[in-house]
């Protein structure tokens, strides 16, 4: 995969999630904050690791793959500066997610959770509600905190800022 391609499928993952989240909410205007590729073989995440390496470096290792800081992508609900390579997974079937920001996530998870559609995942860091419809080929999130908002992942990006 070639960095211009890499580029091409996360644009085209974060206006297909934003496509599923305008169906579902009212947030139509928040922002995206981080989108996820899943590879669907061995072969495609090598190459997708590979491009993601010429377009930024790694922020975080996790046992599902890599988080990298790339240069600003501009996307139909924002910059995106932050996109994660997974390996091949049974149950991630779909292109991949984007991970929106809403202004107010208490009044949004009480509103939503009520819905077909959407659940919640908590970790011990963070929660955030999955939107699933399998008339969409990607995922959409909303974590709390946002990604670029968490301790370490903020501490990364603003020492990344301040050496551009």
């Amino acid at each position: 995969m070639k960095p211009d391609e890499f580029i091409t499928l996360v644009k085209e993952i974060v206006t297909n999630a934003r496509t599923l989240k305008d169906k579902y909410t009212d947030e139509k205007n928040a922002p995206v904050n981080y989108a996820c590729i899943f590879a669907q073989s061995v072969d495609e995440f090598d190459q997708t690791y590979a491009a993601a390496t010429q377009l930024g470096h790694i922020v975080k290792e996790i046992p599902t793959g890599f988080l990298f800081l790339v240069d600003s992508i501009p996307t139909v609900a924002g910059s995106l500066r932050l996109v994660k390579v997974r390996r091949p997974d049974s149950t991630h079937t779909e292109l991949g997610d984007a991970d929106f920001t809403v202004k107010d996530y208490v009044t949004f998870k009480n509103k939503v959770l009520k819905k077909p559609k959407f659940s919640l995942m908590t970790r011990p860091e963070m929660e955030m509600i999955e939107l699933m419809d399998s008339e969409f080929n990607v995922r959409a999130y909303f974590s709390y905190p946002p990604l670029d908002e968490q301790s370490e992942i903020k501490k990364i990006i603003a020492e990344k800022v301040i050496k551009e």
